[in-house]
């Protein structure tokens, strides 16, 4: 089998990881068009202000301000900001251990997108701005209920209507998450145990699926 970003041989699946994953969204495929003839100085201006709305500032001031100084059109301009800023999403949803530089760059050479706006693009996503883009994109992406208090113990029941279970030890666990959510259950040891030995089970797999180099995530 062989694929344009991941091979089987001779190389780990990260260093073929592809931030477009064998798609271009739109508005960067027209984007690159508007790209041919801009202005370095003006493009590092948009990139900019794009990086600033990417960390969630109110950037719509900056915005109109370079809009209405800069030779492009009204559409022309609404273009190349969309592009950029599907960009650089589409880029940095991906952990800066799995995407190589190199490889991005290629994807970008790909879509002819001059050296020199390759260079800023890629400077954005693997600078020094790096980690303050991941806190904006943990921040504002989906989150589960984290869990907040945990509580159990052995329980034997002296007195029960069922034979079956009297004298036998059970586990009482109750919990409570960040959202309020709170549930409290019991559980037979016997199946206490199973529980742990499925789960230690599929940790023991998930470790030998790392030890495979073709799914191993290098720096």
């Amino acid at each position: 089998m062989s694929s344009t970003h991941i091979k089987t041989t001779g190389s780990t699946m990260a260093d073929n990881v592809g931030f477009l994953a064998g798609r271009i969204p739109a508005e960067i495929e027209v984007m690159y068009k508007d790209l041919k003839d801009l202005d370095k100085e003006l493009f590092r201006k948009i990139l900019k202000v794009v990086v600033n709305a990417v960390e969630g500032k109110d950037c719509s001031g900056a915005m109109v301000e370079i809009a209405q100084s800069s030779p492009l059109s009204d559409e022309k301009f609404s273009r190349i900001v969309s592009g950029m800023y599907a960009l650089l999403k589409e880029a940095l949803r991906l952990p800066s251990s799995s995407l190589k530089q190199e490889g991005f760059k290629e994807e970008l050479r790909e879509l002819r997108i001059s050296e020199e706006f390759i260079a800023d693009f890629a400077s954005v996503v693997f600078g020094n701005r790096r980690s303050a883009l991941d806190a904006v994109f943990t921040q504002q992406g989906p989150r589960l209920p984290s869990l907040e208090e945990f509580r159990w113990r052995v329980d034997v029941a002296i007195s029960t209507s069922s034979l079956a279970r009297a004298l036998q030890p059970s586990v009482l666990m109750q919990f409570k998450l960040s959202d309020g959510y709170s549930c409290r259950f019991e559980v037979p040891v016997s199946k206490f145990h199973e529980l742990r030995y499925n789960v230690a089970l599929i940790l023991k797999e998930m470790n030998d699926l790392e030890k495979r180099s073709i799914l191993k995530i290098q720096d």
